[in-house]
């Protein structure tokens, strides 16, 4: 079963992902990108307690998508 899913995962291109077909939009990678820093940042507050540094590293992930509502 394992060699079963080492093989699947080795045919697995992450840069389709994040590829345009036509007006289907697909995954954004700054969507990605924010969500993965921001889920980063709450996992160490869990840990470590609420700290400037976490609070910056919430507001540097949600960032770009609040910027993304004044685009075009």
């Amino acid at each position: 079963m394992n060699q079963t899913i080492l093989e699947i995962l080795s045919k697995f291109d992450l840069t389709e992902i994040f590829k345009t077909k036509g007006k289907a939009k697909r995954w954004s990678a700054k969507r990605s990108i924010g969500g993965a820093i921001v889920t980063m940042a709450v996992t160490n507050i869990q840990q470590e307690g609420l700290n400037t540094l976490n609070l910056i590293l919430c507001g540097i992930g949600i960032l770009p998508l609040c910027l993304s509502f004044f685009e075009k």
